[in-house]
């Protein structure tokens, strides 16, 4: 629904018996709220109706389910489908879609239903006081907006975390606005040195819940609570109430002078040693800082440590073995260093100190444990910068030893070439039903079984040609997806019919196909 979501599956075309049926499920819903309903529950409502196919992705010559919604609606000479079309011209997320809306209930009033006598007081809320907690790092913040109509309060509740850069993780409605900010008031005076709470300007809260929203709904697999695409049309319309926000703070990328001078800056304040490794580690702080956090590239947080981190750990950065043994000392060293620069207290201080040693432990824990993981002992690599490479090289391949198959989550040995194979699966759930259902084939069954075919050859690393490629496309710029997709034309352009059903390709040709990739 939402014009700016990437977060979607591909919708079914509605004269599909299901997308009929889902429908018809809407109009059932809406006729069961009767004549009187509250108008909270007429909003709750409609913003769950749109929240089940937010995530939803169409293609681009299908039409949006909510038109789609409004037509079969519009075609419906009932007070449900009244009741739903009042709904959606207000909360559809799209301006083509409320006007849609707005259209087909004329249609459907003209033709003698009478309009809901709630409709006038749909999102019609007042806005109240807005307040904000958060840790005192500015890893993440509670934003709470109080909204009043008749008499009635209500709350806008959202997680906004900061290490993302501002999006919104969580939105709820809460019936009991001040009881939430009671336990708001409760959570700073037990801590203060860790707990902030302030009171925000309406603008302010407006411009932090938009870009929130805008920015989490751009993502393609967001990381967000089962509660966030319930909410998601609700927030979107009450935020309409606040007054305009503030203008978004502009964000200047650093250039190439001003992260060397801040590497300088931590360098010179004598917390760590003046090496090669150490100056490496202070200058891919800056740049994940820059990344991630443009607008604050040199905060300092538990939980943005422990992203970077796991970024690390992901293979995200290509470390030199000659480095590994420096990451401790640069890191804690960074840590206050750039705890002093925010003038964070100092009970502050010694938990971030506290978190980044637990993390730099589970860290080398969990490298180990990778090791474990990617290798069963028959491979015989004894140089560690070797060992290092292979690993890295198998981890593109198999990022994670985890899949979600149907109903069922499953840890996976990616040693197991059957086992290597399902983890490939979990990674498109698009194609989950149409295997269950055996009606897999044609053009995505040849690419998933290619991609398969390259998995195991990068794991094996046979040809070399494949992580060589993978290498040098990855050096400019381009994504895991992106690499795949070029690796499987390379293959895909080498086969040939080698019997019924069958299909082959000639090595030496298959390598240079490689070798052209850049």
């Amino acid at each position: 629904m939402s014009p700016v979501s990437r977060a979607r599956k591909k919708a079914a075309q509605p004269s599909t018996p299901s997308v009929t049926g889902l429908f018809k499920d809407v109009l059932r819903d809406f006729s069961t709220l009767g004549a009187e309903p509250e108008v909270l529950d007429v909003e709750l409502l409609t913003s769950e109706v749109l929240g089940q196919w937010w995530e939803i992705e169409l293609e681009e010559d299908e039409t949006p389910l909510g038109l789609e919604l409004i037509a079969f609606a519009e075609r419906k000479i009932t007070p449900a489908a009244a009741a739903l079309l009042a709904g959606l011209r207000v909360f559809a997320e799209t301006e083509e879609e409320r006007e849609a809306a707005a259209s087909a209930l004329n249609t459907v009033l003209g033709r003698g239903i009478p309009e809901p006598e709630w409709a006038a007081d749909l999102a019609a809320v007042t806005v109240g006081e807005c307040w904000r907690t958060g840790d005192v790092f500015g890893d993440e913040s509670s934003l709470l907006c109080v909204f009043t109509r008749g008499g009635a309060e209500h709350g806008l509740l959202a997680l906004v975390d900061f290490t993302e850069g501002g999006r919104i993780r969580d939105v709820v409605v809460v019936d009991k606005p001040q009881d939430v900010l009671a336990e708001m008031r409760q959570q700073a005076a037990d801590d203060p040195e860790l707990v902030t709470l302030e009171r925000v300007l309406p603008e302010r809260a407006h411009q932090l819940l938009a870009d929130g929203l805008a920015a989490t709904d751009v993502v393609e697999e967001p990381d967000v609570s089962e509660d966030y695409a319930r909410f998601h049309a609700l927030a979107l319309a009450w935020i309409r109430a606040l007054p305009a926000p503030e203008p978004s703070p502009e964000i200047t990328e650093w250039p190439e002078q001003v992260r060397e001078e801040v590497v300088a800056d931590f360098i010179g304040s004598g917390l760590v040693e003046d090496t090669e490794a150490t100056r490496f580690y202070a200058r891919l702080l800056v740049d994940y800082g820059c990344e991630t956090e443009p607008g604050s590239p040199l905060r300092v947080g538990p939980e943005k440590l422990a992203r970077f981190l796991e970024s690390l750990l992901d293979g995200e950065f290509e470390i030199d073995e000659a480095y590994e043994d420096a990451l401790e000392p640069a890191l804690l060293g960074w840590v206050t260093w750039a705890a002093d620069r925010a003038g964070l207290p100092e009970a502050a201080r010694v938990a971030l100190l506290e978190s980044a040693t637990e993390f730099l432990e589970e860290f080398a824990q969990d490298e180990d444990s990778a090791l474990d993981v990617y290798f069963d002992g028959s491979e015989g690599i004894e140089d560690p910068a070797e060992l290092a490479e292979a690993l890295a090289r198998r981890m593109f391949a198999v990022p994670t030893v985890y899949a979600e198959i149907g109903d069922e989550e499953l840890e996976l040995e990616p040693a197991d070439p059957e086992q290597r194979r399902l983890l490939v699966i979990g990674e498109h759930p698009e194609y989950h039903e149409a295997l269950a259902e055996e009606t897999f084939d044609g053009e995505p069954r040849m690419r998933l079984a290619l991609k398969t075919t390259i998995v195991d050859q990068l794991w094996a690393d046979e040809p070399a040609e494949v992580w060589q490629a993978v290498r040098r496309l990855s050096e400019t710029g381009q994504e895991r997806e992106e690499i795949f997709d070029r690796l499987i034309d390379a293959l895909s352009a080498q086969l040939t019919e080698s019997g019924e059903h069958e299909m082959d390709y000639d090595v030496d040709d298959y390598r240079k196909a490689l070798d052209e990739l850049a």
